[in-house]
């Protein structure tokens, strides 16, 4: 009995030492797998931090450019200087920037076109003065070459069916393209039938062919 009862307390300790161990062993923590998670938390909040960060930049940026652009119309276009001094404390808006920049952008086209008519009328004017250079040249030098002829050999009633055969073909062209039905509606006509019909190089057709014409009626 003393052996039975000297083995039964060895167990009893033992078991006991035993439970001790499993419950301390169960209270340590697991260190590797909670550092595991939470460097891979901290990487995860990191990666977002930084997503959010490069959009907030970014959001930063594209408004900075827009309100650079606004700035620039403003110095470029002259009637967003503000003339009122009412609402000269007030900062322009945005839609009139961009309504003042469509108002001036037209004006400068309207001005554009102008220039361009300008330019083409004055283009006109430049070769209607180099073809009479090249009429009075010729003129010139068949004068230098024989002074004397021609000399007293027309007679006025030949100058006058010349001037007459000038004076009937620009006659039917103005008849045809002139209305008198009133004078404002004469007058736009009249300038029209000029920039039409009168151009120096449908002149010097006529001449010619009216100088052709009486010249075959002389010989």
């Amino acid at each position: 009995p003393a052996l039975f009862m000297e083995n039964a307390r060895k167990g009893s300790i033992v078991s006991r030492a035993n439970s001790i161990g499993s419950t301390s062993a169960s209270s340590v923590p697991n260190t590797d797998d909670e550092d595991s998670d939470y460097h891979q938390e901290s990487f995860k909040e990191s990666y977002k931090d930084q997503r959010r960060r490069a959009h907030t930049q970014a959001e930063q940026k594209r408004r900075d450019a827009i309100k650079k652009g606004y700035n620039d119309l403003q110095a470029i276009v002259p009637t967003c200087e503000q003339q009122d001094f009412s609402i000269s404390s007030q900062k322009l808006s945005k839609a009139i920037v961009l309504q003042k920049t469509i108002d001036y952008i037209q004006f400068l086209h309207k001005e554009k076109k102008k220039q361009e008519e300008e330019v083409s009328t004055l283009r006109k004017d430049v070769l209607a003065l180099k073809i009479m250079k090249v009429n009075y040249e010729q003129i010139v030098k068949a004068h230098q070459s024989n002074p004397n002829e021609g000399k007293n050999q027309i007679s006025d009633e030949v100058k006058f069916n010349v001037f007459q055969g000038i004076m009937d073909s620009l006659f039917q062209s103005f008849n045809a393209s002139v209305s008198v039905t009133s004078f404002q509606e004469l007058s736009a006509c009249v300038f029209s039938w000029i920039e039409e019909h009168c151009k120096p190089q449908t002149l010097q057709d006529i001449v010619i062919r009216v100088l052709h014409k009486v010249k075959s009626q002389l010989y």
